[in-house]
């Protein structure tokens, strides 16, 4: 894609990605060309990140708030661009672990609506049969493998009666459950964690996070592009956090 070089070039580039993503560069009055010019010409047509990349982004930060009117069209359009319903659904359900499952009744049904509009089905429930035992050991196996070193300190620390009291049911239900579902795999999880601890404004969980997505197969820049990518949909403030805390967890 040829880099534009005046704002008109950026207006183009975005009404461009805005009828990619919506079917019409069609926007919302009182904006002027903001939309078109810094978010869909800067933002959204940035490289580094291909466009279902972005979607699941923008999905896991709207479902984290969440915004259910531009939630819904986001949805809409990662169906259309290479997400599947069980993809959607995933996204939805990990998103609603670190915001609380509360939200999951809204954005779920929405999804269903979409999903429903678009003749797709809700995808059946994931087999729920391994034991409480399973579901403990593959979780703190997953949890080392994210995360290293880092998977026992902070509020992880096993030795914190405090945190002891709920951290134990992150790790079975968290780790050994949810990113074990299928629909999503782990690199696309990484991004999901990533955008929605950014919205969620808690930048040592986008620290941590980001790190361990490097070994969930993100390049640094990806992790940079996913946060990034929240800023238009949740704000430049966490944003910006966001990036200072990745920045200092990067050197």
């Amino acid at each position: 894609m040829t880099q534009p070089t005046t704002r008109q070039d950026l207006r183009h580039q975005g009404e461009a990605m805005l009828r990619t993503l919506f079917g019409s560069s069609a926007q919302t009055a009182g904006f002027g060309h903001l939309l078109t010019e810094a978010v869909y010409g800067g933002i959204w047509s940035r490289p580094d990140l291909d466009l279902p990349d972005r979607l699941v982004c923008s999905i896991a930060a709207l479902g984290a708030i969440p915004r259910l009117k531009a939630l819904r069209r986001h949805i809409a359009s990662g169906l259309e661009h290479g997400l599947t319903a069980e993809a959607v659904r995933e996204i939805l359900v990990q998103a609603a672990l670190y915001t609380g499952f509360s939200a999951a009744e809204e954005t779920l049904e929405l999804a269903g609506e979409v999903f429903a509009e678009h003749g797709i089905q809700f995808p059946a429930d994931p087999p729920e049969d391994a034991s409480l035992e399973e579901l403990d050991r593959r979780g703190a196996e997953l949890m080392g493998r994210l995360h290293g070193s880092r998977a026992t300190q902070g509020y992880a620390a096993p030795g914190n009666a405090v945190t002891g009291a709920l951290y134990p049911s992150a790790i079975r239900y968290g780790y050994g459950e949810i990113w074990f579902r299928p629909g999503l795999e782990p690199r696309r999880r990484a991004l999901v964690a990533v955008a929605a601890f950014t919205a969620l404004r808690l930048p040592e969980q986008v620290a941590k996070f980001g790190q361990s997505a490097l070994n969930m197969g993100l390049t640094r820049q990806q992790v940079i592009e996913a946060i990034i990518q929240t800023a238009p949909l949740t704000g430049f403030p966490p944003a910006l956090n966001a990036l200072g805390a990745i920045s200092q967890a990067f050197s």
